[in-house]
């Protein structure tokens, strides 16, 4: 997998993320992204080891919220 595709597929669940993030958190668009950015999810996302961008928004999602539960 080249680099642009792998780009695309975490673009593609930002896109799906940010608005379950907004939902579940009450919060506007920016700082849904900025949540989303800065977490310790969005960073295991980036990394190709993890293999993290390959999954669902839902299943992805629920790491998210374990992570901003605590």
């Amino acid at each position: 997998m080249t680099q642009e595709e792998r780009q695309f597929l975490i673009e593609t669940l930002c896109e799906d993320l940010v608005p379950m993030i907004m939902e579940e958190y009450h919060l506007t668009d920016r700082e849904a992204l900025d949540r989303l950015y800065r977490s310790n999810t969005f960073s295991k996302l980036e990394d190709p080891q993890t293999g993290l961008y390959y999954q669902g928004a839902v299943y992805v999602f629920e790491f998210i919220k374990e992570e901003f539960s605590k």
